[in-house]
Parts: structure tokens; C-alpha cells; sequence
């Protein structure tokens, strides 16, 4: 099996494609793939630390008020459309995928006008200008919302969920536990902002900081590299409980869901995958920041089947951000019934659903 796959910008992108590639891997070790992504995006970095062959073409996105740029992105499309072809003629694939961010269009346009299989996978509830654009040429479209559905020709749309999601079934809850040196005994709730942290969360831990100590549970709070030094320097300023664990970072992120009870957090489509396929409750507090405010309409996704608390981040304060935590934890019921609805939206077979999907496809 010889497969194409194409995704990249963000971790959002980069990651469920390569938890698909392990999936084929296993299914066919002597498969072949080839990842075609950009110099400048993230992929250029993690995936031939992978080991997974790798090239690129050069592309911008457009945007979305009128700009010059946008020609200067049409040239780009069109030349990278033009080294795509070059590409995937020469390698010769049964299928190719993209898994979203703008090297996507070139790459699976390519390929549908080489009259080579295509499929995309959607992540979010509500897709980019990519896939809206990219899902009038490709043979199938795998979603991992049912609202995301909607936006898509409906003869195409198979539901299969998130690869990402297939990671977390392989995690070591105690190996996640030891290194975080967290009471067994003790009821446990993660706090992140992301990879590179959240200010506003930031600042609504540090305001309750003291607070705390008066819990009986504890408090993992990653407050993202670039944050760290700032957030330390106002611990130091204030006593806080040895409840509270704070870190930059976390790099066994799956195995510490696993030995956690509860997680605040934003509502990316990797996040809400992994938690799910866990039955993790969480409160969400969706960033305002991205396209199409897509991360509130996936936290309200969860909030829907009672899965999450979502709170916007202008309506946030420490406060709030306790009282809901306490909710959770201490309210009689009120976790189980957030926990079996989590696990119901989950799909912890997603990598295999579209591993399956691709292989359908294929010629």
C-alpha cells in the first residue's frame, strides 16, 4: 500500500495524520508513505523526527478580507499544485489524504486531477476554507463531528472520529502519576492552556492560587514554556499548597490523562479526541482566537450530551473556574453522569476507522 498524506500548520493537523500512518504500519508493514507538507509549518519539524520520508511545496493561505496577497496565494497554489503532481506522479500512490492547513490544497487537488483516490479528514465541527473547497474533488470526506457534517456533499461524508484518539489506548496512568508525583489518593484535575499556555487562564489560576490549599484535591497547572517564567514569579509572591503541581510543559501528555479526574482546558479537535475516547469530563474555554470561533462550536458539541462545562473566556475569573472544578468533583453524581457521556462521544477506533476508509478507497 502506497500512501500520500498531506497535513500541517498546526499539531491539530500534524498529529491525527500521524497516528493514521501507525495505523497502516500496522496493518501493512511493508507499506509506503510519503508526507508532503511545508518548510515553514510544524510538520517540517516532527515528522522526519518520525522517520517518515518527507517533502515539501511552498503555500500561503488566503485570507479573508480582500488583499493583494491573495494573488500572490493563487501564483502559490498553482506552483505548488504543478510540484504536487510532480511529486505524487513519481511516487505512484494507491490513495492520498490530507488532514487540514493550507499545504492540503495543492497536494489532494493534485491528486484528484491525477485521478488518484482522494480523502480528507475534517477535525473540527466547522470546517476551513481548504476542505469547503478541497470536498467538491476528493472521493471522500471522514468527519469527527456530526455537525461538520452539513458542510459537506452528504454522498461523500463518512463519520470515522479522530485518530488521535487510538493513542490514548496504549497509556501507562501510573507511569503518568509518577511523573507528576501525584497522590493516588487524591483526586486529581489538570489545568492547561495548550501547548504554548493561555494568559487569560493563566491569570485566573494565579488569582486563586491560595485558594487551593483548602481543597482536597490536587492541581497540575502547565502553563505553556512561554509563560512559565512570569507565572513563577508571581507564585513565589503568594503561599499556595504542595497540592499544586505546575509545570511549562508536559511531553507524556496521554499517559497523564490517564491518571487525571478532571481537565480544564481549550477545546481543540486533538483535545476533545483524547478525552473523549477516555469518558474524561472537562471544562472547556474555547479560545476566541481561531477560524470560524471553531473551537466554541466543538466545546458546545461536548456540552450538548452533557459531556464538558464550557465557559467563554471573557466570562471567566478564578472564581468561576473553582466553583465549576468543584462541581465536578464533589457534586454526588455529577462526574459519573459527565464521564459515561464523554465515553459515548468518544471513538477510540478513529485511526482504524480511517485507516479502513482509506483502504476502501484506494484503487
Amino acid at each position: 500500500m502506497r500512501v500520500v498524506v498531506s497535513g500541517g500548520g498546526t499539531g491539530g493537523h500534524i498529529y491525527p495524520a500521524l497516528s493514521l500512518i501507525k495505523e497502516i504500519k500496522r496493518n501493512h508493514q511493508d507499506a509506503e508513505i510519503l508526507y508532503i507538507g511545508t518548510e515553514q509549518g510544524l510538520e517540517a519539524d516532527i515528522v522526519p523526527r518520525e522517520g517518515i520520508p518527507f517533502k515539501t511545496i511552498h503555500i500561503s493561505g488566503f485570507k479573508r478580507k480582500l488583499s493583494f496577497d491573495n494573488v500572490k496565494t493563487v501564483t502559490r497554489f498553482l506552483v505548488g499544485t504543478r510540484r504536487a503532481k510532480s511529486m505524487i506522479k513519481k511516487f505512484q500512490p494507491d490513495v492520498v489524504i490530507g488532514t487540514g492547513g493550507y499545504v492540503c490544497g495543492p497536494v489532494v487537488f493534485a491528486a484528484a486531477k491525477l485521478k488518484v483516490p482522494t480523502v480528507i479528514h475534517e477535525q473540527n465541527s466547522v470546517p476551513g476554507l481548504t476542505n469547503k473547497f478541497l470536498s467538491k474533488y476528493v472521493d471522500r470526506v471522514a468527519i469527527c463531528f456530526e455537525e461538520a457534517k452539513q458542510f459537506f456533499p452528504k454522498e461523500k461524508v463518512v463519520f470515522t472520529g479522530n485518530p488521535r484518539a487510538s493513542d490514548v489506548l496504549n497509556i501507562d496512568s501510573e507511569a503518568g502519576r509518577n511523573s507528576l508525583s501525584l497522590n493516588p489518593n487524591k483526586k486529581t484535575v489538570l489545568i492547561v492552556g495548550g501547548s504554548r499556555g493561555a494568559r487569560p487562564i493563566n491569570d485566573a489560576f494565579l488569582s486563586v492560587i491560595h485558594e487551593w490549599s483548602k481543597k482536597d484535591y490536587q492541581v497540575v497547572y502547565v502553563t505553556g514554556s512561554v509563560h512559565y517564567d512570569a507565572v513563577m514569579e508571581k507564585v513565589k509572591q503568594t503561599s499556595h499548597s504542595d497540592r499544586v503541581i505546575i509545570k511549562p510543559f508536559i511531553h507524556n501528555m496521554p499517559d497523564v490523562l490517564g491518571a487525571i479526574d478532571l481537565i480544564v482546558a481549550r477545546a481543540g479537535a486533538t483535545t476533545l479526541a483524547e478525552i473523549t475516547a477516555l469518558g474524561l469530563p472537562s471544562i472547556l474555554i474555547p479560545s476566541p482566537y481561531v477560524t470560524n470561533n471553531h473551537q466554541e462550536k466543538n466545546a458546545n458539541s461536548l456540552k450538548t450530551n452533557g459531556a464538558a462545562i464550557v465557559l467563554k473566556e471573557q466570562e471567566m475569573s478564578g472564581e468561576r473556574l473553582m466553583q465549576e472544578i468543584d462541581r465536578v468533583l464533589t457534586e454526588e453524581g455529577k462526574w459519573q453522569k459527565m464521564h459515561v457521556a464523554a465515553k459515548e462521544l468518544g471513538v477510540p477506533s478513529a485511526a482504524n476507522q480511517v485507516y479502513q476508509l482509506l483502504r476502501d478507497t484506494a484503487r
